[in-house]
């Protein structure tokens, strides 16, 4: 016999969560970024901005972020982009992505991980979608509107969030086929049931 996991696997919902308080679990997206991280909680949205550099910047980074995720029932970072061809601070966004993955690791909060291409055909049905057409995608299926600066991290952030959700089996909205089709290319969490 095994031990219980949170995740039992379903054939065409996907994976079911442990019960959670409420109408279902926290689940935070996270569009990582050194000067304008997007995070996204089901109905809501913002940004986190800083103006510091080097370690100082990571620091804060690291600290506000966690103050959003520490209590989250799992947590959906996008990915790096390895086809960026700006690799200024690509040491410290990668450093940015493995202390989030450490925080949520030592603290028992399990995470997935989804590609850029995964998240725009999630959010669009396309894998080469514009950064525009996500918004707007993030706006059509889910009534949640973004503005301003960094509108288009925090339509990133509630895309993953999103895709989250709909992993648990707590989609936000209904999603085309091919857009679920986006959820089998990311990295999701396994763990047993009780371990936080």
């Amino acid at each position: 016999m095994t031990a219980p996991t949170l995740f039992d696997q379903a054939p065409a919902a996907g994976l079911t969560p442990r019960p959670a308080a409420g109408p279902g679990p926290l689940v935070i997206g996270l569009d990582l970024s050194l000067t304008c991280t997007g995070v996204a909680g089901a109905g809501w949205s913002d940004i986190i901005r800083t103006k510091t550099r080097g370690d100082a910047r990571l620091d804060y980074l690291l600290i506000t972020v966690s103050s959003f995720i520490k209590a989250a029932d799992m947590v959906v970072m996008e990915g790096p982009s390895y086809g960026h061809a700006n690799l200024a601070g690509h040491e410290e966004l990668a450093g940015l992505r493995c202390a989030v993955r450490l925080y949520c690791h030592r603290r028992k909060v399990p995470y997935g991980i989804v590609p850029p291409s995964n998240l725009k055909m999630f959010a669009t049905g396309r894998g080469n979608a514009t950064k525009g057409e996500v918004r707007s995608g993030v706006a059509d299926r889910y009534g949640h509107h973004t503005e301003g600066v960094g509108r288009y991290d925090q339509a990133d952030a509630y895309t993953a969030m999103a895709m989250g959700l709909h992993r648990l089996g707590y989609p936000l909205a209904t999603a085309p086929d091919r857009a679920l089709k986006a959820l089998d290319g990311c990295v999701w969490p396994e763990f047993v049931a009780g371990a936080r």
